[in-house]
């Protein structure tokens, strides 16, 4: 905001975001690895659920009460759809403060999570595309081969095979030092989202609403869901903090490719300048909130 030269070096911040992604999927595999099927089928239905669901929800709400054209609504639905792995490690820092206990197996619900959202809203508005050569071959190959999913499930399989001991021996990289790294990540993003305020002024009141009321709305349920589902009172409150998070790193890239015409200061403005900031200011908070009424 103050125009200051301060930036990261070209490449840093797809480092940094490269070992956050790995080092989730390895953490979350190992505790995977000593997982109950019977203890996680249910978490992943409901997550599942939740990720189809969301979509169609913020497509009917930004079409119908928002107004926007298809392909708008199509793009932000599936940002709010899919998810923030950097929201969801804020969310396990602040119970990890409060020394809050949780599932270990979370990080697989974050990677459940990312992608289905994204395809249910390109199918919304699928009948539009029709005649674009290679379209769907590009979004899917982007989706399923892009960083971010080839990181979590990877980092996933990776726990899952290596398993305790395997962990042992890499703790002392991708355990130790990952809440520093995080900040390192979380500073990058601040600055991104800095240069974006200024689109605020454009975005319009409905935008700004829908922002915060849909995330917190989509939250509730997600921790009502994992009450249902057998999650501890921690456990609830990250699955909430996962459906009510908004995704800018896989969304964009596939909406890139998938929806050209969508414009950027509609959902880069929503996710980076409206949401990410509420949810690490006052969201995560209120998650925990809503989770102790919730849970009694």
């Amino acid at each position: 905001m103050i125009k200051s030269d301060l930036k990261f070096p070209d490449g840093m911040y797809t480092g940094l975001t490269i070992y956050l992604l790995l080092a989730i999927g390895m953490k979350g595999g190992v505790k995977l690895s000593q997982t109950p099927l019977e203890t996680f089928y249910k978490p992943a239905f409901a997550a599942m659920y939740l990720c189809i669901s969301i979509p169609v929800i913020a497509y009917f709400l930004l079409t119908k009460l928002g107004k926007y054209d298809m392909k708008n609504a199509a793009a932000l639905a599936a940002h709010y759809g899919s998810v923030s792995a950097v929201t969801f490690s804020e969310a396990l820092a602040f119970l990890d403060t409060l020394q809050i206990t949780y599932e270990g197996f979370m990080p697989s619900l974050l990677a459940i999570m990312e992608v289905p959202a994204i395809l249910v809203a390109l199918m919304l508005v699928k009948s539009k595309m029709k005649g674009e050569d290679g379209s769907w071959k590009k979004v899917l190959h982007e989706l399923f081969a892009g960083k971010g999913t080839v990181l979590l499930i990877g980092g996933l399989l990776i726990g899952i095979i290596s398993g305790k001991k395997g962990h042992e021996q890499f703790a002392p990289l991708f355990d130790v030092p990952f809440r520093g790294v995080l900040i390192l990540f979380l500073l990058e993003v601040g600055l991104v989202t800095g240069r974006r305020l200024g689109d605020l002024r454009t975005a319009g009141f409905f935008l700004i609403a829908f922002g915060i009321l849909f995330p917190i709305f989509n939250a509730f349920v997600g921790i009502l869901l994992g009450k249902l589902a057998g999650l501890s009172m921690g456990g609830a409150m990250v699955l909430g903090t996962l459906s009510g998070s908004a995704s800018y790193i896989a969304a964009p890239s596939a909406i890139r490719i998938a929806i050209p015409e969508a414009s950027p200061a509609y959902y880069l403005t929503a996710s980076l300048a409206i949401t990410f900031p509420f949810h690490l200011s006052l969201g995560i908070p209120l998650y925990l909130g809503f989770a102790k009424y919730i849970f009694g």
